[in-house]
């Protein structure tokens, strides 16, 4: 995903005259390594999270129930993205881009270490050490990639973004197959430290290499005064001592629980995107065509957030029926159900290039689809997915282990669909985005990740021990499907309100 925040001057980049990697500008090596270990610490933990919160204790897990552990997954993965938000606007009025990267990649790493460490408090204070640095680091070393090159029509920087989303996938697609492995053979806690370690090479790398990187990525965009830098100190030591009060009422009622939690930041995750749109739309200063086109985004926000609530469940009810419902022999072999994580990023790196000559192909002859044609059919695939998933789960009643080749298919499933609306949600956000808001909406787009996940946690709160079942599929999948069919059904309406956006 895009950044948060944005270019800053006009300074030259380092150039082809310096040191290069593969025709590129050195530093972006330096952010190649450092995105790919911190994706391969990020995904590394995340493909043992819930498996450990599930668990038995006796087994060294936390003995979570199935549902409570997906519920943990789910806000926890939406905060990352909430937190992006932020964290984009720390480097743009506090540090610059820079050093909030390199801030962000130590709290990571300390997140990391924390989860290594057996005591359950430990525990959750490292998932919010690692969703805190995540934020501060996610929202801006897209643009410091942006940064190494002269401007938007450098010929080199479609190829330098591609060579940075490959190092993304790249850490993705081993850190399960490294961390899942030590983790589910030799023990939770050594699989954590793994990432932690992961996520160390990578921030000492990028130190070493910072001085190959733009000096634009250490300007402050917009500099804070001392007297707003005062005010919005204040405003956050009062919301932090409101939650620590209510949470210490809570306590001493001795009513203290995961619920405590994980509702309250579940509400949180969809009313804080529902009353930032909501503020934005309601600007006097847009214009009729700005508001229109807002009130189109509308529908693709929506169905993002559809989306997502299926999709990001690759980590926590899919993962879940991998441990336990799926024969995990292949020709003899064992291995970790955690392995089944590296599919979507293996799968992204195999189809991204054909999806890229699709589209191109569709256009010379004038047969791409339509922006919300492409969306509608990505909400298809994902609701296709839980439909196979509902289909797969059927077979696995009774006890019975399901070929790995269910979960093979589901997946595939899943990233044809996100090669279909990701990309695509992104462009439409910057197209639709009015001038005035320009780097925010591009917060609008990780906030439907928010919302989708949270939708997801409260669902797999509410459902309890069903979460994972023939039905929970079912319900989920016809639900994006039938998002699908109203898009297309409506396409007309949402294309007029897109205006000369298609």
């Amino acid at each position: 995903m895009a950044s948060t925040t944005l270019d800053v001057g006009t300074a030259p980049s380092p150039t082809s005259s310096g040191p290069t990697f593969f025709g590129h500008p050195r530093g972006l090596a330096t952010l190649f390594m450092t995105e790919m270990w911190e994706r391969f610490s990020f995904y590394g933990m995340r493909a043992l999270l819930v498996l450990y919160m599930a668990a038995e204790v006796s087994k060294g897990g936390l003995g979570m129930q199935a549902a409570t552990a997906a519920a943990v997954y789910s806000v926890y993965n939406a905060m990352v993205y909430l937190l992006a938000l932020p964290g984009g606007w720390i480097a743009d009025r506090f540090l610059g881009a820079r050093k909030t990267v390199a801030i962000g990649g130590g709290i990571i790493m300390l997140g990391h270490f924390a989860l290594a460490l057996p005591p359950e408090a430990t525990f959750f204070a490292g998932l919010g050490l690692i969703a805190i640095g995540s934020g501060l680091l996610k929202a801006n070393i897209s643009t410091m990639v942006g940064h190494l090159y002269d401007g938007p029509n450098d010929p080199r920087r479609d190829g330098g973004f591609t060579i940075f989303y490959m190092g993304i996938n790249l850490g993705a697609f081993v850190a399960p197959l490294v961390i899942g492995t030590v983790g589910e053979k030799v023990s939770w806690h050594l699989g954590f430290a793994l990432a932690g370690v992961g996520m160390a090479i990578g921030l000492v790398q990028y130190l070493l290499g910072s001085r190959h990187l733009s000096e634009r990525s250490s300007v402050v965009a917009a500099p804070m005064g001392a007297e707003e830098k005062r005010a919005v100190l204040r405003k956050a030591a009062l919301w932090l001592a409101a939650a620590v009060v209510f949470y210490a009422v809570v306590a001493l009622t001795g009513s203290l629980s995961i619920d405590w939690l994980i509702w309250p930041l579940s509400i949180a995750g969809i009313v804080i995107p529902v009353v930032y749109f909501a503020r934005l739309r309601r600007d006097k200063d847009l214009t009729a065509d700005e508001k229109s086109k807002m009130n189109g985004y509308v529908w693709f926000f929506v169905a993002a957030a559809v989306f997502w609530m299926i999709y990001d469940q690759s980590g926590s009810t899919l993962n879940l029926f991998a441990k336990d419902n799926t024969d995990l022999s292949v020709f003899g072999f064992e291995f970790p159900s955690s392995w089944f994580q590296s599919l979507n990023p293996l799968y992204i790196m195999a189809l991204a290039p054909v999806f890229a000559w699709l589209w191109i192909w569709l256009d010379r002859r004038r047969r791409n689809p339509s922006t919300t044609v492409k969306f509608a059919f990505g909400l298809l695939m994902i609701g296709g997915s839980f439909l196979v998933m509902m289909l797969a789960m059927a077979a696995a009643t009774g006890g019975a282990k399901v070929t790995p080749l269910w979960l093979a298919l589901v997946y595939f499933i899943q990233t044809v669909g996100e090669l279909t609306l990701s990309p695509v949600g992104l462009s439409v956000t910057t197209k639709l985005a009015p001038a005035k808001y320009a780097s925010q909406m591009m917060g609008i787009w990780f906030l439907a990740v928010t919302a989708g996940d949270c939708t997801a946690s409260i669902i797999q709160l509410l459902v309890g021990d069903s979460t994972g079942s023939t039905w929970y599929f079912a319900s989920q999948g016809l639900l994006a499907v039938l998002a699908g069919v109203a898009l297309l059904m409506y396409r007309k309406k949402v294309v007029k309100l897109m205006g000369d956006v298609h």
